[in-house]
């Protein structure tokens, strides 16, 4: 700036001493009448040194330095002023929710949330498709008859099995009345044989009788629990067209619909296996695949933050449960399962979670959420932290109170969340100059 201002004081100098010779030689080069100098013009060739030719020239250098100093002054002005509206570009970063746990994360992990009771619910019998009676996200309750199938062979079965029932129970009763009238006709012989009434063979007749009929009434018993078991065989074949709930879930998927032919392996062509598959909700645990290299650092008990994916404002409480003891050759890593400390109407299965690691027991007093920006956003002035906000495309100077450091990030307890704030500030950087933010 000062080698400018000189070379500026400089080039007018020069300037005003090229006038002055200018001046004098036109005084010189005046035209003499007609063509020939008379003596009495000889002193017009003379260069003037008035006092009057002195105070035009002082004039003119003063003219010309007042002129010249009004640029300088008009050139700085716009270089204010440029600068001052010009955008600087800054790097910004914005104020959102951290949670002070984070600083006592170990390591971090990804996974799934499964149902660790999960059941994909088919039939032991081979039939169509009759009636279904869930639809996904059905709730079902142990033993609840969500499907049926066509029965009536079966139940036919049932009632031939029924009636065998029946007709055993009937011969029963016909053995039965034979087996007295042979005691009858046999104690009457035994007594008519001791008075020699009767002979020894009409006796013998009578006891063989007996016999017979006791033997025909076992019979009758003895086909009484055959039928008995055929029927409820059949009433298992029945049963087994009704299909139902094994425990307490939620249903996932539904298999078939109703028209279907149902089998049990689902072997044969356009047949269906399993006709729905349900979850039980309270079972869900998240499963992580942890690195090889950081398995000794997970123990049974440890506790746990979990984040899901889909409900990415809250963090749940879980602890590892569970550590499978093999090691998956393709990923290099082992799988360990996370359960629930508390269990959520929203959570579902096959969500995407994000497991932290922790290394004790996070206190109540440090789960819930606060407000952060980066370290690096922060700088001190006159013994007080402060910060540069973007208002309206420029920095605004902000005092702030800090508060709990998480990681390269501290909590500020005056800004709202959202709020942009410039990361680094450039050291020309001043209250309300506009900024632009930098492309990333």
């Amino acid at each position: 700036m000062a080698y400018g201002f000189r070379k500026e004081i400089f080039s007018s100098k020069f300037a005003l001493h090229c006038s002055e010779i200018h001046d004098e030689t036109m005084t010189l080069h005046q035209p003499l009448s007609d063509g020939v100098p008379a003596a009495s013009d000889l002193s017009a060739l003379a260069i003037d040194r008035s006092a009057d030719s002195r105070r035009r020239r002082h004039l003119r250098r003063i003219l010309v330095r007042v002129l010249l100093l009004a640029m300088l002054v008009g050139i700085g002005v716009a270089t204010w002023v440029w600068r001052r509206h010009a955008q600087i570009v800054v790097e910004t970063a914005v104020v959102y929710s951290v949670y002070p746990s984070q600083a006592l994360t170990l390591l971090n992990a990804t996974g799934y949330v499964v149902a660790q009771r999960k059941a994909s619910v088919a039939s032991k019998a081979t039939g169509r498709l009759e009636w279904l009676g869930v639809l996904e996200g059905s709730k079902v309750h142990e033993g609840e008859v969500i499907a049926r199938l066509e029965s009536s062979d079966t139940q036919a079965v049932r009632d031939q099995a029924a009636a065998n029932v029946q007709v055993a129970h009937a011969n029963l009763a016909q053995g039965q009345a034979e087996l007295t009238q042979a005691e009858i006709a046999f104690r009457r012989s035994a007594t008519l044989g001791e008075k020699n009434i009767i002979s020894e063979s009409t006796r013998e007749t009578a006891e063989a009788r007996l016999a017979k009929a006791r033997a025909a009434f076992a019979g009758y018993e003895a086909a009484i629990a055959a039928a008995q078991a055929n029927l409820r065989a059949s009433e298992v074949a029945v049963g087994q067209t009704l299909i139902r709930a094994p425990f307490d879930g939620v249903v996932l998927t539904r298999h078939a619909n109703v028209g279907d032919t149902i089998t049990p392996f689902s072997q044969a062509v356009d047949t269906k296996g399993a006709v729905v598959t349900i979850a039980d909700m309270d079972s869900l645990e998240v499963e992580a695949d942890v690195a090889e290299s950081s398995y000794l650092s997970i123990h049974v008990g440890q506790p746990v933050e979990i984040q899901l994916d889909a409900i990415p404002t809250e963090r749940f409480e879980g602890v590892v449960s569970r550590m499978v003891p093999t090691v998956d050759r393709a990923k290099a890593s082992t799988l360990v399962k996370i359960r629930f400390v508390q269990r959520d109407s929203r959570m579902l299965p096959d969500m995407s979670a994000k497991a932290a690691f922790l290394e004790r027991e996070v206190a109540e007093s440090e789960r819930k959420p606060v407000l952060a920006v980066p370290m690096a956003a922060v700088f001190e002035v006159d013994g007080r932290q402060h910060v540069y906000v973007i208002e309206d495309g420029k920095a605004r100077l902000r005092r702030v109170d800090l508060g709990t450091k998480v990681g390269d990030q501290i909590e500020v307890r005056d800004l709202n969340a959202g709020t942009r704030v410039v990361i680094r500030p450039p050291e020309d950087l001043v209250d309300g100059h506009a900024v632009k933010q930098a492309a990333k």
